[in-house]
């Protein structure tokens, strides 16, 4: 079965227009509930959400959609996504529901979907659940005596800060650290702040006041400059921009300079290493990592293993290999040693605790590689891909030739939203932003 609902982070769109309708959503449920009805237990699934205005009208729709199947619900409200993952596991639920476009604007939204073991579905199992959302569903509903039940949990979100809090070295604390906190007036409003305050930090949080309507709006880590010119103004030793579900994270050093996930995961792969818990003998990485970040890794004796982009084929290439480190340059960082799914959080208070044992400033922690230079540019379309155009290939095959073996270049269609998304890196600057030019040229003519 193949999948055309389901894109690379679960289903997503314009809210309110089809695919992600109440309608959609009740659908969704009730088909998810029959695939993880499995046994004579009582089901559970737990339903979490991002600040949203649109998540009032799917959790709702999703519950009724479980219930209907005879599954308890029970619901978190606003929660990171990797707080959902963990409590699917915590609470031994069958099925763990997260309600969020992530990096996305108030307008669209999304459902992603985590198994009973906390990690994201395969793609076989979304195929099945996309084959029953269209399929007659009457004769698998439950008895009104076999309804399920919904309740609130009341200490969701003290939950998941021990859960983060734990995570963090034994004896390492953050007392001394000052830190800015941009939480994209998302899932992570309240949590972030108070699990690094109850670290010891003394915390500058901003973008926490969700409206429905403003999460990620200029702020988060998509648009850092607020994070940034915050570390500036309050002398902060570090900055931390997560996104609107609190699953991926940038970072900024004492000067407000940006460290994106590779430089991440390089801190935290070396000083993993140093600490002999670095498994796998490397990381795990999309295609879109900078070639800067596998020179490094080779010259230190390690590995870069490449994935296509999206961080659940970064999860599942790493449970097949055996790694414990792995993410994206857009700030997906997964440490399966603790979560099954990206934590922004859990990734920034790996990097605090390198600076807090090393006593050095994070300009001085940060910057582990030089990244080579690499341009993205996004073209919007709508309808069939240009990609097979006779202009597009030749000024493919082009860039492929001026780029050489000292570059790469990528093309492939965004899983999220309507757009081609072409990137290219090298050492010269100048080539790589012409190729680039040349090819959205030829892909804007044939689209026109």
């Amino acid at each position: 079965m193949t999948r055309t609902l389901f894109g690379t982070d679960g289903i997503r769109g314009l809210a309110n227009v089809e695919p992600m309708t109440a309608e959609t959503a009740l659908r969704v449920g009730m088909a998810a509930g029959k695939i993880f009805t499995r046994g004579n237990h009582r089901h559970r699934v737990v339903i979490g959400k991002d600040t949203r205005l649109s998540g009032y009208m799917l959790e709702p729709a999703m519950a009724a959609g479980f219930i209907a199947m005879g599954m308890d619900v029970i619901m978190v409200g606003p929660m990171p996504t990797p707080g959902v993952a963990m409590l699917t596991r915590s609470l031994r639920a069958d099925i763990g529901v997260m309600i969020s476009a992530s990096h996305n604007l108030f307008h669209d939204n999304g459902i992603k979907l985590f198994g009973p073991d906390g990690y994201k579905l395969s793609d076989d199992t979304e195929a099945e659940i996309e084959h029953l959302i269209g399929a007659d569903l009457s004769g698998a509903l439950s008895a009104p005596s076999d309804l399920g039940q919904a309740r609130r949990l009341d200490d969701a979100e003290g939950r998941y800060v021990e859960f983060v809090k734990n995570t963090l070295p034994k004896g390492v604390r953050l007392d001394g650290l000052k830190v800015v906190i941009d939480c994209a007036h998302g899932a992570a409003y309240k949590v972030a702040p108070s699990a690094l305050w109850e670290l010891g930090a003394e915390v500058i949080a901003i973008a926490v006041e969700p409206t429905g309507f403003n999460i990620n709006d200029n702020c988060g880590s998509t648009h850092t400059q607020g994070m940034q010119e915050a570390v500036r103004e309050h002398g902060a030793d570090l900055g931390i921009a997560l996104d609107g579900d609190a699953d991926r994270v940038l970072v900024a050093d004492e000067h407000g300079e940006l460290l994106d996930g590779d430089q991440l995961m390089a801190i935290i792969a070396e000083a993993w290493v140093r600490s002999d818990r670095l498994k796998g003998g490397g990381i795990v990485a999309t295609v879109m990592s900078n070639l800067g970040l596998e020179i490094y890794l080779r010259e230190s004796g390690l590995k870069l293993v490449r994935t296509q982009v999206g961080d659940r084929y970064v999860v599942e290439t790493m449970r097949r290999g055996g790694f414990n480190v792995g993410g994206e340059q857009s700030g997906h960082i997964i440490l399966n040693d603790y979560s099954t799914t990206g934590d922004g959080l859990i990734a920034a208070l790996e990097v605090m605790s390198v600076l807090v044992r090393s006593g050095k400033p994070a300009s001085s922690v940060g910057r582990m590689f030089t990244p080579l230079p690499q341009l993205l540019k996004n073209v919007p379309f709508v309808g069939n891909l240009p990609l097979k155009e006779s202009d597009v290939q030749c000024a493919v095959r082009d860039a492929e030739v001026r780029l050489g073996d000292t570059g790469r270049l990528l093309i492939r269609e965004s899983g999220t939203e309507s757009l081609i998304r072409i990137m290219a890196e090298g050492r010269d600057e100048s080539l790589i932003e012409d190729v680039i030019n040349n090819i959205v040229d030829a892909i804007e003519r044939a689209a026109a």
